[in-house]
């Protein structure tokens, strides 16, 4: 049903927007500089740098000739842990590389699988904007094993839960070989044995290629390097339903092997890799948790279902209390905000999770909300909402805070107060010595973490720390400012392109974290 109404928001978007079918991203002329001004914290330069996007734009169409490949160390939901290097050639035949690990480091490697097919690009996406949808049709899979305990457990999966064409594919009692390719899927002969894997490309159904302009900081202060990213759709965090799911949202994005960032040890491992020899990245010690500070999106963040946010979060270890901000915008580049979200509470003492290794997981419980309408869309949908549902109806204006504690939430908006969420973090270092907090991953339904058998498996995008416990944060930006400034020198009000019928009815869907 969510994909549905997702298609019909999409028809809304087209007619609304006026756009044509692929959407031109704006050129660097006309963007806003993103200069960190002398006296600026680091945490609000690094909000309004997110605002401003003026190193991003989005290639449309996509140009996927190349080599994509991880850039470190990933986890799918269940957990899965896997990095993956995928080859797009100029007459639309791919070869994908996706290689599964024992423990979260992929540092112990368990199998690989080697993929071929064809991917035709298709049109910009009338669901995801900013996406580019695509048909793909696999030709071949094959296995191999990388260990003795790999081949039986995979093997006894595939006997169990596989038809008739699968039965025996794996004698009995068959000692491991290294190096031998199992073909598990085959087009020409008709025959798939991949189900038991959880295995599909469903991935390669929604596109996205975006370049990056990183600021070479030891060289000329106008200088950059090119960073190229490429999205591909989401997994599904249920694993029943990862078979069928099309995409709405994007998995971590693939960097290309030619043009990503720099330092990057994974890199040139991942590269050189196949499914012979596998990628084995140094083993990381697990850092321990310590969240007091404050965090901040590293990018834009697209979620299913049509959402487009960034997020920053203020944590106060002595007394394990919270705050966090949720900026959310109807564009792919979060250049147009429609309204924020400021949610505080309380949270547990973390433990470390016996499901996802390298994981700790912590309930969060939500006590206290406040909602900033932004644009007119929001407003009306807002005003227009059951009186005693959502803070004071009939007084929303925009760019006016409401508390919405006393009406236990805001049903337009999915909030509802007291609320405890069960959670699963996880802390890392970047490769600048930097630190990266990464959240649970949002169920795909839109539904929320609020039992302890829906806690995450998996990850968001992460948060890098923009200042310790002892940071100074004196007021947060508000999002419908990007840094311009009046004949005064006050911040001047950026007019907002609005498509009302698409924001009004993905607001009925919307779910925050």
């Amino acid at each position: 049903m969510g994909l549905s109404w997702c298609f019909f928001i999409g028809l809304l978007l087209a007619y609304a927007s006026g756009k044509k079918l692929w959407d031109v991203p704006v050129s660097q002329a006309q963007q806003h500089s993103t200069g960190k001004l002398h006296w600026e914290p680091q945490c609000q330069y690094q909000l309004r740098h997110l605002q401003d996007s003026a190193r991003i734009s989005a290639l449309l169409p996509p140009r996927l000739e190349g080599h994509w490949i991880s850039t470190g160390c990933e986890v799918r939901p269940g957990p899965e842990f896997l990095t993956r290097s995928y080859l797009f050639y100029s007459n639309r035949l791919f070869k994908a590389y996706q290689f599964y690990y024992w423990d979260p480091s992929c540092h112990n490697p368990s199998h690989s699988l080697v993929i071929k097919g064809k991917l035709r690009l298709r049109q910009a996406s009338w669901i995801t904007r900013g996406a580019t949808e695509a048909d793909y049709h696999l030709h071949k899979v094959g296995i191999v094993f990388h260990s003795q305990r790999a081949m039986q457990e995979i093997s006894a999966r595939i006997s169990q839960t596989s038809g008739g064409d699968c039965s025996g594919f794996f004698p009995p009692g068959r000692s491991w070989a290294p190096g031998v390719l199992y073909e598990v899927l085959s087009a020409k002969e008709g025959r798939d044995c991949t189900t038991a894997l959880g295995f599909a490309m469903h991935e390669l159904s929604l596109v996205r290629v975006e370049k990056h302009y990183e600021p070479l900081l030891q060289t000329q202060p106008s200088s950059s390097r090119t960073v190229e990213e490429l999205y591909l759709g989401d997994i599904h965090t249920k694993w029943s339903e990862r078979l069928h799911y099309r995409p709405t949202g994007y998995q971590r994005p693939l960097q290309s092997a030619v043009h990503h960032v720099h330092p990057c040890p994974a890199c040139g491992i991942i590269y050189r890799s196949d499914e012979h020899h596998p990628p084995i990245l140094p083993a990381k010690a697990k850092l321990p948790m310590q969240l007091s500070g404050r965090w901040v999106s590293a990018h834009c963040e697209i979620r299913p279902a049509v959402l487009f946010l960034t997020r920053y979060f203020i944590f106060h270890g002595t007394n394990r209390t919270w705050e966090g901000y949720y900026y959310h915008y109807s564009d792919p580049l979060c250049k147009q905000p429609t309204f924020t979200i400021y949610a505080s509470g309380h949270y547990t003492k973390g433990v470390p999770s016996s499901i996802v290794r390298g994981g700790t997981e912590l309930a969060f419980k939500v006590t206290c909300a406040r909602v900033t309408a932004i644009d007119q869309v929001t407003v009306t949908m807002l005003n227009s909402s059951e009186p005693g549902t959502c803070g004071e109806t009939g007084f929303w204006s925009a760019g006016m805070e409401q508390d919405i504690t006393l009406t236990n939430g805001c049903l337009a908006l999915g909030i509802k107060l007291p609320h405890t969420e069960y959670e699963l973090f996880k802390m890392e270092q970047d490769m600048k010595d930097g630190s990266l907090l990464f959240i649970g991953e949002r169920p795909t339904d839109g539904s929320s973490p609020d039992r302890p058998e829906k806690r995450p498996t998996s990850y968001q995008a992460p948060l890098i720390q923009c200042a310790g416990a002892t940071g100074v944060f004196s007021k947060h930006i508000s999002p419908r400012y990007l840094g311009k400034e009046d004949n005064n020198g006050n911040e001047a009000l950026k007019p907002l392109p609005m498509a009302f019928l698409l924001s009004l009815m993905a607001m009925q869907f919307l779910r925050w974290d």
